[in-house]
């Protein structure tokens, strides 16, 4: 005999196995309960106990009848020559009786009504209660599985194989086995600490802890918080959405729901009657996002953050700015209308652009500060900037907790799981010098990646797996029941603000139109969208909703929708009638209030210090810690050549860092270097964290503690991460314009995979978004015969990207270096002298403007005996040197001079030494390049006619198709009007940046300064 029970969503399958185990399936569907109990009673087998099977078959040997009909099978099967594997088979079903448990349906699913008046029976055994312990844990860990989250109830996006019988997603999975029986369905039993669903209670029946389980875990929020290795955090969220009545809503904060959807979807209808052919990237099948979005902001508001930091693609960007950060309606329809822009900078396109503004918060009455960031379409780019930059604003303001500040990301699922630099950023989450203690994801989970869906485009269960490697929680929910979209929303914001932590919001909606207004989502997703023209917007279910409950009446309704439509048209016609209201600095996401217009933008400030200043620096980073701090003796060496160099007036490239750090530090400029080993250096040089060498976590930090009230001094190392890093650290910079902010490479060449980060926010962020920024990128660079993942940081690349002209001579005159500067979109410098670099660091903070400065730094000039500077070039009155003559011989008799050679960076030295061998001196000049970009037009000009009969060489160690040459063949064109010609000498065109073997590597440099020199 058996009996069929269906619990909630589920159809629970119980049967009795002939190791007397309970078995649970679980099938989707019907409103009929039953319970299906099996008379057989044979003893338990424990997995695969070899001797019981022996006894058993000894058992069959005599009687077949003896054992239970699937062991006969088996046997039987075996005894013919089938495989273990294959011998089993299935037995025939005992007669089934059905009885039929009639139940009064909840709105929206059925419930678990008792059959009797629960009654305390005595337990059976301390088993019966494991088992109830077993069932809750089984849906905390597994309902999510089969949650009713998507709005089109077609197969679940986020569940790869949906219902195959035994895959990770199958339904069966989220009960485990259990051995209790129908007439244990009205028992009582006494709750775990490990549940909240009780509330008050502290014993429930059976059939009404089932109930509950399902209400909590397996309607429209699917909970993924179980791998969480910290129960506090477990004990919170599961009290969060256990306890029974935390979904209730007022009437006010329901009608409050309901206006900002009205906000939400009639934001786009207006767009798209005005506007039917342009793209916006509209955010129709989850309008719910803006109260989602809201309401975290209204909770953190009461929280006590004052400044949010946005990031978000630009699906609904356009929506969020008028809606979140109530951006003019006036300046958001001009975007439409075809202006050209009444400010510098280029612009973009209107759902790539970003805002700051200050505004009331109308809930909590208090003023907040939201910013979005600016970003291309290149997808989750925008991430770690956000990150930074919140980390910034938190550096600040002195927010070491992340009480004041905070960032919220948004998301769409194909992105989300599909783009590596979230899970780098994700690994930022919990770094010291990265945190930004917590951020709040909103994925706007589509169910589609532009044409392609989740079956082609991941190989996760969810989206939103990446974020578990950080013990994120995962709060899936149906963006078609707003009530419980706010509810995980309020969740979010309250998890961040307990615990500092990332948390996920996976809103599973769908898009009503295709990737975009014009594309036609019918020629690659037919039966998705055919569902989609059918079902009703989530405004109009939810007004129905409201409407039945009495909290509103269609009047009120058609009366709010009336007022935000008296709004849009009005903005509609402000925008029509000032046709001048478009400005690219409408659209800044990170004004510098009190920086522009203070100084001569044509001026910059000496960058030299006094002597007195450097000696000081010297001194205290050459000395060691005091007391009982114990150094490596390497370091005390290293220490000891420094404090040398100090006593003599010279400094090497590790001192001079120092200097210009230090001195800045003086000056009230804060410092942050980052990046990987920074704070040694990967070539051994820096050692700006010095370590007790027994004591863990026991360090000195030198440059900290220079004067009594320097500016704060950063030295972290990063992750294994150039993409997020780098993107982390432009965030930074864009903050402040009072930081020196610094990414250094490993190894330049590995700067390639920051290209994005290189190529939309800083070559062009302040062309397209009127957005400076001072970072600086070090970038090891020089070939040393380390092989081609070790040689070069690709300065072509980034000439490329430098916008200066390159055919037209420039009109010179006075101020023309600082014009330069001020004209150009980077500052690409190769420097040979500590100084030069010295200066090249203090001009980045002394400039009236911010730019992006690429320094290619050496390798092997870290210690070069002649690559030393003398106090003499950093002092008071000195300056960067946009050029270096030649200052032997050569130039000082230029009518004898027969070659000049034109170079940068770290091949100088090699041409001198080779020039010297070969006793050329006199007959051949060598001229340092040391700024690339802005090409310094006006002392290369000096040079050329400086030697008026020289032949002209462009000597450099990269491949003919890299490094400098292209550029500079057409500038010295420009700069000799075409008159005289410059020949090249390196090494010829390559597809790699150098050779792996060490000695073809020698015999091509040899061949390049042979070339160089004419020997």
């Amino acid at each position: 005999m058996a009996t069929v029970l269906k619990i909630g969503t589920f159809s629970a399958l119980i049967c009795r196995k002939s190791y007397s185990h309970l078995r649970v399936s679980s099938i989707m569907g019907g409103h009929t309960y039953r319970t299906y109990l099996k008379t057989s009673k044979e003893p338990f087998l424990n997995g695969s106990s070899s001797t019981y099977v022996e006894e058993m078959y000894k058992a069959w040997l005599k009687n077949p009848e003896s054992v239970h009909k699937s062991w006969d099978a088996f046997f039987r099967s075996t005894s013919a020559g089938a495989e273990p594997g294959d011998a089993y088979q299935s037995p025939p079903l005992a007669p089934v009786q059905y009885v039929e448990v009639p139940l009064q349906a909840l709105p929206g699913m059925p419930s678990l009504a008792p059959t009797s008046t629960p009654q305390y029976i005595e337990p059976r055994g301390i088993e019966d209660h494991l088992s109830v312990q077993e069932i809750i844990r089984s849906y905390q860990v597994r309902g999510h599985l089969v949650s009713k989250l998507d709005p089109l109830n077609i197969t679940a996006a986020n569940i790869q194989s949906a219902f195959s019988e035994g895959s990770p997603s199958s339904p069966q999975v989220v009960l485990r086995s259990y051995q209790l029986e129908e007439k244990d369905m009205d028992r009582l039993f006494k709750l775990p600490g490990s549940t909240f669903i009780g509330g008050n209670e502290k014993v429930l029946s059976l059939r009404e802890i089932l109930k509950r389980l399902e209400d909590v875990y397996c309607g429209h929020i699917g909970i993924e918080y179980m791998f969480i290795n910290n129960k506090e955090q477990c004990t919170w969220i599961r009290k969060k959405f256990e306890t029974p009545g935390i979904m209730n809503f007022t009437k006010e904060q329901k009608r409050l729901l309901m206006a900002r959807l009205i906000r939400s979807t009639k934001f786009e209808d207006f767009l798209a009657r005005k506007w039917p052919s342009e793209k916006r990237f509209g955010l129709e099948g989850c309008e719910v996002l803006i109260p989602s979005m809201k309401t975290v902001i209204d909770r953190a508001s009461e929280l006590g953050i004052e400044s949010i930091v946005i990031g978000m693609p630009h699906r609904g960007r356009l929506n969020v700015l008028a809606n979140v950060c109530r951006k003019p309606l006036e300046q958001i329809f001009a975007q439409f209308s075809g202006l050209e822009p009444a400010d510098e900078g280029s612009g973009d396109v209107k759902y790539h652009l970003g805002m700051c503004h200050e505004r009331l918060n109308r809930v909590t009455n208090k003023n907040i500060k939201l910013a979005v960031v600016a970003n291309p379409s290149h997808l989750e780019a925008v991430n770690p900037i956000v990150q930074g930059k919140t980390r910034a604003e938190q550096f600040y303001a002195g927010d070491t907790q992340g009480k004041k500040v905070m960032s919220i990301l948004l998301h769409g699922d194909a992105a989300f799981s599909g783009q590596g630099v979230v899970y780098e950023t994700f690994h930022l989450s919990d770094l010291p010098d990265y945190s930004t203690h917590g951020t709040i994801h909103i994925v706007v989970n589509n169910q589609i990646g532009f044409t392609t869906d989740p079956r082609r485009s991941r190989s996760s269960p969810y989206c939103t797996d990446v974020a578990r490697v950080v013990n994120a929680p995962i709060f899936h929910v149906n963006a078609d029941d707003p009530e419980a979209v706010v509810h995980v929303s309020n969740v979010a914001a309250e998890y961040r603000a307990k615990f500092g932590k990332d948390v996920v919001v996976d809103l599973v909606c769908y898009r009503r139109r295709g990737h975009n207004e014009i594309d036609e989502p019918m020629f690659t997703q037919p039966l998705m969208y055919t569902k989609i023209r059918k079902i009703l917007p989530v405004l109009e279910l939810y007004k129905r909703h409201l409407v039945e409950e009495g909290m509103v009446t269609e009047k009120e309704i058609e009366e709010e929708e009336a007022r935000y439509e008296a709004i849009l048209q009005q903005a509609f016609s402000n925008a029509e009638k000032n046709i001048r209201m478009l400005y690219n600095t409408d659209w800044l996401d990170s004004p510098w209030k009190g920086f522009f217009g203070t100084k001569d933008p044509n001026k910059c400030e000496p960058t030299g210090v006094s002597e007195d200043i450097l000696l000081h620096i010297g001194e205290a980073f050459s000395t060691p810690p005091k007391g009982s701090f114990k150094i490596h003796p390497g370091i005390n060496r290293i220490l000891t050549s420094r404090k040398e160099m100090v006593k003599n007036r010279v400094v090497d490239w590790a001192l001079a860092e120092a200097m210009a750090f230090g001195s800045l530090l003086k000056e009230d400029y804060h410092v942050r270097l980052s990046g990987q080993d920074v704070e040694r250096g990967t070539f051994s040089h820096r050692h700006h964290v010095l370590h007790h060498q027994t004591i863990d976590k026991n360090t000195f930090r030198p440059l900290c503690h220079l004067w009594p009230k320097q500016a704060p001094y950063t030295v972290c190392n990063s992750s294994l991460s150039e993409y997020a890093v780098l993107g982390f650290e432009l965030g930074f910079s864009m903050t402040n314009p009072m930081a020196l902010v610094m990414w250094e490479a490993q190894f330049g060449d590995f700067m390639n995979t920051a290209q994005c980060i290189i190529d939309q926010f800083i070559s062009c962020g302040q062309q397209k978004w009127v957005r400076q920024s001072g970072i600086v990128l070090l970038l090891p660079h020089g070939m040393e015969g380390m092989g081609p993942e070790h040689s070069s940081a690709r300065p072509e690349r980034f000439l490329q990207l430098c916008s200066q002209e390159f055919e037209v001579l420039p009109e010179i005159d006075e101020d023309f270096a600082v014009k330069q500067l001020h004209d150009c979109n980077m500052i690409v410098v190769n420097c040979t002298t500590p100084a030069n670099y010295f200066h090249a660091l203090r001009r980045q903070m002394l400039l009236p403007f911010r730019k992006p400065l690429i320094v290619f730094t050496p390798k092997s000039l870290l210690r070069h005996p002649d690559a030393r500077s003398s106090f003499d070039v950093m002092t008071e009155g000195t300056t960067f040197e946009r050029l270096i003559p030649d200052e032997g011989p050569a130039g000082q008799n230029p009518q004898s001079v027969e070659r000049v050679v034109f170079c940068t960076g770290k091949v100088f030295y090699d041409l001198i030494k080779k020039r010297a061998e070969s006793k050329r001196d006199s007959s051949v000049a060598i001229v340092r390049i040391e700024q690339l970009c802005p090409f310094p037009f006006d002392l290369v000009k000096q040079e050329v006619e400086k030697y008026p009969s020289a032949k002209l060489i462009w000597s450099q160690e990269e491949h003919k198709n890299q490094g400098y040459w292209r550029d500079i063949q057409t500038h010295f064109e420009t700069v000799t009007n075409h008159e005289r010609h410059i020949c090249y000498t390196g090494r010829p065109k390559s597809a790699s940046t150098a050779t792996g073997s060490k000695e073809a590597h020698k015999k091509e440099q040899e061949k390049v300064l042979v070339d160089a020199l004419g020997l």
